[in-house]
């Protein structure tokens, strides 16, 4: 029961905590998305104008090609496959064998 009671004052603490807002974003000339203390920032609320928005959309880089997502998804599963064929690690417990000792005899 207490731990109920516990989930339910900690919902309601939760739910009760006000939302988190960021800081204003002002955009430069260029119509990139800048800090508003940037002294290449235009004021608060001002945007590109849509032409020059239809612009910059039009000399943006391309999107890419079949063959450069193939080639990131094979690098993908070679370093995924890289890891598997890692030798397994179980660790280091107290009183275990001492790799720097490996005859096993105990020397103090």
């Amino acid at each position: 029961m207490r731990i109920v009671l516990a989930m339910i004052v900690a919902v309601a603490l939760l739910g009760g905590a006000p939302a988190a807002s960021a800081g204003p974003i002002c955009e430069n000339r260029a119509g990139e998305s800048v800090r508003c203390e940037d002294p290449r920032a235009m004021p608060l609320g001002w945007t590109l104008p849509l032409d020059e928005r239809l612009e910059h959309s039009r000399t943006a880089p391309p999107d890419p090609t079949a063959l450069q997502m193939a080639g990131v998804f094979i690098l993908i599963v070679l370093l995924f496959t890289l890891i598997a064929l890692m030798p397994d690690f179980d660790g280091w417990a107290p009183g275990g064998p001492d790799p720097e000792n490996e005859g096993g005899d105990e020397q103090s």
